[in-house]
């Protein structure tokens, strides 16, 4: 797996290469943690937060990246392959930040399906 700092720098390079009108209101732009996020409603502690969108609040409209979920879950792939699943999962959270934008939640909606699959499968 990548350093933080490493996937620091991966991160900027792809953030450079989005259209400049996508950052339209993100004020609080995208931030990495270094934390582990998992689902609350993973079982046995295997479903993990790669990103978040938040659309309001104290701080504005910003996106968040968790390095340690990546390293949990992509750990194990190349720098290559690592960086196409940060594009994926960045590109995801900037289709909720347009959504989020046009007053549509499609994306929202399609999560909560992909949830309540896992969970109707896990509880086979």
């Amino acid at each position: 797996m990548v350093s933080l700092f490493e996937m620091e720098v991966m991160l900027d390079e792809i953030a450079k290469e989005f259209p400049q009108e996508l950052y339209k209101e993100l004020n609080g732009g995208i931030i990495l943690l270094p934390e582990t996020k998992r689902s609350p409603k993973a079982n046995k502690n295997d479903l993990y937060i790669l990103g978040e969108y938040n659309s309001g609040g104290n701080m504005g409209r910003y996106i968040i990246i968790y390095y340690g979920s990546f390293s949990q879950v992509y750990g194990h792939l190349s720098k290559e392959m690592l960086k196409k699943e940060l594009i994926h999962t960045l590109k995801h959270e900037f289709t909720h930040h347009l959504e989020s934008l046009a007053g549509e939640r499609d994306l929202e909606i399609q999560d909560d399906q992909d949830m309540a699959d896992y969970l109707n499968s896990r509880d086979k």
